[in-house]
Order: structure tokens, then C-alpha cells, then sequence
């Protein structure tokens, strides 16, 4: 089989992103691939077998795996059923935990509970921001894929979340943090917010401009004076 060079598969993985990004994965065509290369109309099966061939290389390049592009001999087969999910699957379990909250789960009392919480929302904001493009691909193809909706949304979202409110529970039962009205909710208003600035402004047709520090030290600033600013407050009395 011949291969093709490395920028030709960046150009395509490139191409696909932004197509899949903007009309999901249903409503996608290899067509709309082709027209996006610049190609002729059937161009694109020299380097794919089909849409699943392509989408598969292309959440396997967001989920941050340097491409062997060296070794990719077109047409790439079409996956085995399930076999993009099982990618996706084992990928979050090994990429998709932060570290730093499951260490504050596992530690009884903290003597700074604002540097701890500092670390988790730090941490969440670098992943999001370093796997955005994955996971803005994972949100729009969500949307016409329910297996892919349950482990992304059902499992994984939701396991954060719920990571979340149990740390919250429990820094809030020690006092350590402010009292909230309910420690889910305020766990998904941490993931949403971060992901607003570390993911979708990115995809702002408008955005504000802003470097990644100036987001990053935004959020982090806001959450933990939402999150722990008034027992601060208290101790300084």
C-alpha cells in the first residue's frame, strides 16, 4: 500500500475536525470533507474507507495521541463496531481523572482548603483546556450518538460532577468551605465554568480577547472566593 506524506493527514484530520465541529457527526458528508481539502468529489475514499474511518482518526487525534502518520496506509479500514467507544472509554478512565481531586477525597482534613481547592480547579481548567478541541468534538457528536452521549455526558460529566459535590460535602461539613445550596449543583456550575472559559469561548464568533492566563487566573479567582471566600472572611475577623 502506499502512504501518504504527514502534512496530508494533518490537512485531512484538520479538515474533518472543523466539519464535524460544525455539522456534527450525523449530518456530516464525506463530501463536505472533500469540498473542505480542496479535493475532487471521491477524493477522500483514497484516504478513508468512510465516515466512521474518518471520525475515528479524528477523535484519536483530539483525544491528543501523536498520529503515527508514518505508519497510516490509505485507505484506512472502517473500525470494528464499538471500537471507537472502547478508545473513548479506556482514554477518559487514563486522561480524564484529576488527581488533585481524587487526592482531597482521599485525605481525612486539609489545613488549607482554599489551596486545595485552588489545585482541583486549576487542574480541571488545564485538562479542559488542553483536550478543548476533543471535547468539543465530543459535545457536538453527542448529540446524534447516544452511546457516545452516555459515556460522555451520563458517565463521565456526571462522575466529575459527582466527585465534586462529595468533596464539597465534605470540606463544608468540616467548615473549611462556605455552605452552598446544594454541592451538586454547585459542582456542575465549577465544570460549566471552566469549561466556558477554558473550551467554548474558543468557539465564540466574538470573543473577548483575552491571553489563557488572564481566563485561567478568572475563573480560579471567582470560584474560590465564591467557594471558600467567606469562611476566609470569618477567620480574618
Amino acid at each position: 500500500m502506499r502512504k501518504t506524506n504527514n502534512k496530508r493527514w494533518m490537512e485531512l484530520v484538520g479538515a474533518a475536525t472543523g466539519v464535524f465541529l460544525s455539522k456534527g457527526y450525523k449530518r456530516t458528508q464525506m463530501a463536505d470533507i472533500t469540498e473542505a481539502m480542496g479535493l475532487s468529489a471521491g477524493a477522500i475514499y483514497r484516504y478513508v474507507e468512510s465516515k466512521e474511518a474518518l471520525f475515528d482518526l479524528v477523535v484519536r487525534a483530539g483525544a491528543g495521541l501523536e498520529l503515527e502518520t508514518s505508519e497510516l496506509a490509505p485507505p484506512i479500514a472502517t473500525p470494528r463496531p464499538g471500537s471507537t467507544l472502547a478508545f473513548l472509554r479506556k482514554t477518559l478512565k487514563r486522561e480524564g481523572r484529576i488527581a488533585s481531586l481524587d487526592s482531597a477525597l482521599a485525605r481525612a482534613k486539609v489545613d488549607d482548603a482554599g489551596s486545595e481547592f485552588e489545585s482541583i480547579v486549576r487542574e480541571l481548567y488545564q485538562k479542559t483546556s488542553q483536550f478543548r478541541v476533543g471535547i468539543k468534538l465530543l459535545d457536538r457528536s453527542a448529540l446524534d450518538w447516544p452511546e457516545l452521549a452516555a459515556l460522555w455526558s451520563g458517565h463521565w460529566r456526571a462522575g466529575l460532577v459527582n466527585q465534586l459535590s462529595r468533596y464539597l460535602d465534605l470540606r463544608i461539613s468540616q467548615r473549611l468551605l462556605s455552605p452552598v445550596p446544594d454541592t451538586k449543583a454547585w459542582g456542575r456550575f465549577i465544570v460549566e465554568t471552566v469549561a466556558f472559559f477554558a473550551l467554548h469561548r474558543h468557539y465564540d464568533p466574538f470573543p473577548t480577547a483575552m491571553s489563557e492566563t488572564v481566563a485561567e487566573d478568572t475563573v480560579v479567582l471567582a470560584l474560590i472566593r465564591a467557594t471558600h471566600g467567606e469562611v476566609h472572611r470569618k477567620r480574618a475577623k
